[in-house]
């Protein structure tokens, strides 16, 4: 990566923004239709749990990587190859812990709407960031990466 102006995944949006902007949308449309797919009780408690799970390894990733000494931002370069904490289990714990965290939110409002808007938010995330993000690393850390990707997996 000779440019360092490109030295970067060029992600389609930040993905923090991208997960919370759907989110207000699916809580927005779930206000002014709404429909609770789920037994409330035991839905608020399960999203309670996703909450709490989600944060702590949200928390876990970012200090894992801010230990490596690279960017948690996908808009800066990757200084490191991050492979400890929980990077040893899946290659992208903090997008499995956004998305728990919306999943999170979505149950313990027992909402459908952005329930329904997380297959399209996921497919998005995916083809614009994951597979992006993959490319990048690629190219950056060569074998090194080849090989990580090749013992962990994606998601779990």
């Amino acid at each position: 990566m000779d440019d360092q102006s490109r030295d970067n995944p060029g992600v389609i949006a930040f993905p923090p923004l991208l997960f919370a902007s759907t989110l207000a949308a699916g809580l927005l449309l779930h206000w002014l239709m709404p429909k609770h797919p789920f037994p409330a009780a035991p839905a608020r408690v399960a999203g309670g749990i996703l909450l709490v799970v989600s944060v702590l390894v949200a928390g876990w990733g970012r200090n894992t990587m801010r230990r490596a000494g690279t960017n948690v931002n996908p808009s800066q370069p990757a200084l490191a190859l991050v492979t400890g904490g929980p990077f040893r289990f899946s290659r992208n714990p903090l997008y499995l812990s956004i998305t728990g965290f919306y999943l999170g939110v979505t149950l313990l409002a027992d909402a459908l709407c952005p329930l329904v808007l997380l297959v399209p938010l996921l497919v998005v995330a995916h083809y614009g960031i994951v597979l992006r993000e993959e490319r990048y690393l690629e190219a950056k850390f060569g074998e090194s990466y080849r090989s990580y990707r090749a013992k962990v997996r994606r998601w779990v």
